[in-house]
Order: C-alpha cells, then sequence, then structure tokens
C-alpha cells in the first residue's frame, strides 16, 4: 500500500516527541481480512508502568475533495478501532492530522460531531516542522 504523503514528515515527528516506532506498517489479520495501519509506536512511560502503545492512521487532507478524504479516513478508523479491539486491545487509535488542515477543514461543525461520534483521537503535527503540536483525546 502506499505511504501517505506526510508518512516520513508524521513518523520524524513522533520520534521527535520521544515515541520509539515498533511498525512501519502495523499489519493484522483478523480471518480473511487484512489491516494495515500506517504506523505504531511505543513510549515509554516508568520502569513500573510499562510503555504507553499507539497505532496511527495518518491522513493528508490535501486531495482534491476534503470531504472524501474525511469519509476514507472515518471509514478506517471505525474498521482499525475494530480490529485493534481484537487484536490489540491495549493499543490506541489515533489520527494524524496536518497543523494546516486540523486548523481549518476539520474546524467545520460537521467534522467536530462526526469526530465526537467515532470518539477519534487526534494527533495533530506539523509536517514541516516534523513536530506534533496537539494531541486531542
Amino acid at each position: 500500500m502506499a505511504k501517505d504523503f506526510y508518512h516520513y514528515n508524521f513518523k520524524k515527528a513522533l520520534e521527535k516527541d520521544g515515541w520509539v516506532i515498533t511498525h512501519d506498517p502495523y499489519d493484522m489479520r483478523i480471518g480473511r481480512i487484512s489491516f494495515e495501519i500506517d504506523l505504531g509506536a511505543e513510549k515509554l512511560i516508568g520502569a513500573e508502568k510499562g510503555s504507553e502503545k499507539i497505532a496511527v492512521e495518518i491522513k493528508n487532507f490535501v486531495g482534491p475533495s476534503e470531504v472524501n478524504e474525511l469519509h476514507k479516513a472515518i471509514g478506517q478508523f471505525i474498521d482499525y478501532f475494530v480490529a485493534l479491539g481484537l487484536n490489540d486491545p491495549e493499543r490506541v487509535l489515533f489520527l494524524g492530522i496536518p497543523e494546516e488542515a486540523w486548523n481549518d477543514f476539520f474546524q467545520e461543525l460537521v467534522v467536530q460531531k462526526a469526530l465526537e461520534l467515532i470518539h477519534a483521537k487526534i494527533i495533530v503535527f506539523n509536517p514541516f516542522n516534523e513536530t506534533i503540536t496537539a494531541w486531542i483525546k
């Protein structure tokens, strides 16, 4: 599967934020269905607390239709959320969204309501500075 336009920028931002990339991509198979989430990562919380595990589906929102990109992102988020619940329930799923898209399109009421409905967790990143700018849980 082709990597998203900002895949490497996001990966670098996550590493700068102290995460260790454990999967690129995070592949899983449940029954006859294969899933490929963009990244899996872990961050050590403390010697006694273990590590925090996440999976991230990176979305660009650079195509001709932001609405079409949103449909794809929400569909994938739901599918991956269910698959992780069955395969790796300790891992938390996030959508990786470029800062420009978050500050513009993602502030629309219908988009915010859709994210709320699916309980989406978001990592906002700046693809040019390769930094994480917000964690929205």
